[in-house]
Formats: C-alpha cells, sequence, structure tokens
C-alpha cells in the first residue's frame, strides 16, 4: 500500500504541473484563436508572434520608427490612455527593454544581522525626490503571482546578491522552490 501512495504522490508531482501548463497554453491558443477568429489551434498564437516581431522592425526601421515615436507621444498625452500605456509600457521594459528594472537582486533585512530577509530587486538607488534620501526602492514580487510590493528601505538594510536576476525571480516567484543554484561545496568538505 505504502508503494501506491508514494507512486501516487510521485505522479502528482509529474502531472499536475505537466497538466497545468498544457490548460494554460490550450486556454491561450483558444482565447487568441477566438479573438481572431483563426479555427486553427495555435494559428492565432503563431500570428499573434508574427504581428509583434513584424511591429519590432517597423519599430527599428529609420523611416517608420517616426512614425511609432509619433503615436507614442500622442499616448502619452490622451489623459486615461496615458496612466494605461505608460504603466504597461514601463513594466515590459522593467522586463525586457534597454532600461531593464529589475536586474539588481538584493536581499533586505527585517531586522538585525540574523533576522529574516526579503529578496527583491533595487529599483532606485536615490528617494531624495520624495524626501527619504537614505532609502531606496525596493520592488519584492510575491511567490506564486505576477504581483508585489515596493518596499522603501534605508540603504543599509540592503545587500546586493551576486546571482543572475533570472535566477533570483525564479527562486522568489516559486517560493524558494526553483532558481538560485546551491552553493558549491567546499572540497574536502
Amino acid at each position: 500500500m505504502g508503494h501506491l501512495v508514494k507512486y501516487f504522490v510521485r505522479g502528482l508531482i509529474v502531472f499536475v504541473p505537466a497538466a497545468l501548463s498544457m490548460f494554460v497554453l490550450w486556454t491561450v491558443f483558444v482565447k487568441v484563436d477566438g479573438l481572431l477568429g483563426i479555427p486553427i489551434p495555435g494559428a492565432g498564437l503563431v500570428a499573434t508572434v508574427a504581428l509583434v516581431t513584424l511591429v519590432g522592425f517597423l519599430a527599428s526601421n529609420f523611416v517608420t520608427r517616426r512614425a511609432f515615436d509619433l503615436l507614442d507621444r500622442v499616448f502619452q498625452r490622451v489623459p486615461f490612455v496615458k496612466l494605461v500605456y505608460g504603466a504597461a509600457r514601463d513594466l515590459v521594459n522593467a522586463f525586457v527593454g534597454e532600461r531593464k528594472s529589475f536586474d539588481r537582486p538584493v536581499a533586505v533585512s527585517l531586522g538585525g544581522p540574523d533576522a529574516p530577509k526579503l529578496l527583491g530587486f533595487a529599483t532606485r538607488d536615490s528617494l531624495s525626490g520624495i524626501g527619504l534620501p537614505e532609502y531606496v526602492a525596493v520592488y519584492v514580487p510575491q511567490s506564486y503571482a505576477f504581483a508585489g510590493h515596493v518596499l522603501l528601505v534605508p540603504r543599509a538594510q540592503v545587500t546586493p546578491l551576486a546571482s543572475p536576476s533570472a535566477e533570483a525571480m525564479t527562486f522568489i516567484v516559486s517560493g524558494g522552490v526553483s532558481g538560485l543554484a546551491p552553493a558549491p561545496v567546499p572540497a574536502g568538505g
């Protein structure tokens, strides 16, 4: 009986993430296909990737770049559109743009040297503009969610981490289960 329970648990570990991933991918395919009215599963996603790539090419082209710059300026001036467009543009730029903001992983001490720590990303080195010159801004993503908090932390409580940003984000979002390879074991130890 113990072997059956062990096999069931191992099956859950393998099946649930795979099934959940397949469900999310299938849902995305169906939604995109439905929006575009394409009856072939996945064709809408391929069309969307092609469209985004084409827009990227046109935005990089010397001739058409000015049109995209003009569109950007218009979106930044329309009252409600400016809020949504600016936030979405800044978020995408923070992850993949030229002005990556989540590229400095840090540990924030919640007290003394032996106190618990939060992992996050330093996003501003000075907050003197809001009257907190000795504070830094640290974005702390939530585990298993695409949300987070911005903490304003005294600089002395922030320690830069010697790890790639992608590994730190994986570690945080997975709740500490993935990412951040363990430290190597010293020779002879």
